[in-house]
């Protein structure tokens, strides 16, 4: 679905892929920022690492509901209220990242912010992926308010 483009001169990558091509002809699905809030809109974990594994399923499960599958994201943006805590979880959000994505590795950043929208939020993740032209989404809905 994507080459992998990783210029020599940028070392090699570790985590991440520094760009994604897309083969001519996907279906682009833009995936908004999905943290750890439950179907009610209520983060009710202050685990770190389980907000990540929340946020990384709910991106997921957008993707899988438009006909997709996790090695269809090219980019991925991880936001963070504790870049700290990020670092001492590494491990462990390694094997709940390996455990959705297995060996995918997008283009990625991760940044620090002050705050999200919900007060726990500790993790937001949104995406870009390239779905095959004939992918058929698996559920729909009207859109958001």
């Amino acid at each position: 679905m994507f080459d992998h483009v990783n210029p020599k001169e940028l070392g090699p990558p570790k985590g991440w892929t520094n760009g994604m091509l897309a083969e001519a002809g996907g279906r682009v699905l833009f995936v908004a920022g999905q943290d750890a809030a439950n179907a009610d809109g209520h983060v009710t974990t202050d685990d770190f690492v389980e907000q990540f594994d929340l946020a990384l399923g709910k991106t997921l499960a957008v993707i899988t509901a438009a006909g997709g599958d996790a090695s269809m994201i090219g980019r991925m943006t991880i936001f963070v209220t504790d870049l700290d805590a990020y670092r001492e979880s590494r491990r462990e959000i390694g094997g709940v990242y390996r455990g959705h994505m297995e060996k995918h590795f997008p283009a990625m950043a991760l940044m620090e912010v002050s705050r999200l929208v919900d007060p726990r939020g500790k993790v937001e993740i949104e995406a870009t992926a390239v779905l095959p032209a004939d992918a058929t989404p698996r559920s729909s809905s009207e859109p958001g308010a």
